[in-house]
């Protein structure tokens, strides 16, 4: 099974980044972990602050992929072409946030992605890419 991790703008400075939102851990250690945990599942993991970095990846990995789990970060409320991207590929993706989108500012309560993937999981810190990647493993 090849699962991709995408995450968006920010997220690369998880563990230095508003430890009180999103933790103390790098997103390096966690996927170390991640794959220690799934050792017969491929993980490959991009991060872009890019909105087109990440439709790219979408349209590369998106039609030979079993699932895409996607952390947008701020381009959740603002992209309708990642939202597109979504919604071209063949790939189903599984929307995560580390934070709970909708316990913050009212315009992180809209999700242009989240009507385009198979599902969406946030506020429940980084243990919601585990979640994720056990959807696709059960799917």
């Amino acid at each position: 099974m090849k699962i991709a991790i995408i995450n968006g703008p920010n997220l690369n400075l998880l563990g230095k980044r508003e430890p009180e939102i999103y933790g103390n851990l790098n997103f390096d250690e966690f996927l170390k972990d991640l794959q220690s945990h799934y050792p017969k599942v491929e993980i490959v993991y991009f991060q872009s602050n890019v909105e087109g970095e990440l439709i790219n990846k979408l349209h590369e990995l998106g039609f030979t992929f079993d699932g895409i789990i996607l952390n947008a970060g701020a381009y959740t409320h603002t992209s309708v072409a990642l939202a597109d991207a979504v919604a071209a590929i063949k790939t189903p993706v599984l929307e995560v946030h580390i934070s709970n989108i909708f316990a913050r500012e009212d315009f992180r309560h809209i999700s242009y992605l989240g009507a385009k993937c198979v599902g969406s999981v946030s506020g429940l810190g980084l243990k919601g890419y585990k979640l994720a990647l056990n959807y696709f493993l059960k799917n």
